[in-house]
């Protein structure tokens, strides 16, 4: 019983881990419209935080309208991430 217990958690535990995208979390908008909060600003040393080219003129965990789709960040690096419709999407990832 307890091994059963202990599997049907973890297997819950990994089901909710796939759902959360790579580089941030999604809710649902208020509104239905789409939005972006950069949380992590990857150690804040990087110069201007550039959004698609654009330097992005919010402060850290602000949330901003954007476009649903692909989009780019720069900051000491550039990723490429993608933004589902009728969300906000808080990039708070970096890594690999």
């Amino acid at each position: 019983m307890r091994f059963a217990a202990l599997a049907v958690a973890t297997t819950a535990l990994l089901a909710a881990c796939s759902e959360r995208p790579l580089r941030g979390s999604i809710g649902p908008s208020p509104d239905g419209k789409t939005y972006l909060a950069v949380v992590d600003d990857n150690g804040g040393s990087c110069g201007p935080m550039k959004v698609d080219g654009q330097v992005w003129g919010h402060r850290i965990g602000e949330v901003a309208p954007i476009e649903p789709g692909r989009h780019t960040i720069e900051c000491g690096g550039s990723i490429t991430f993608e933004i589902p419709h009728g969300v906000v999407f808080r990039f708070d990832y970096w890594g690999p």
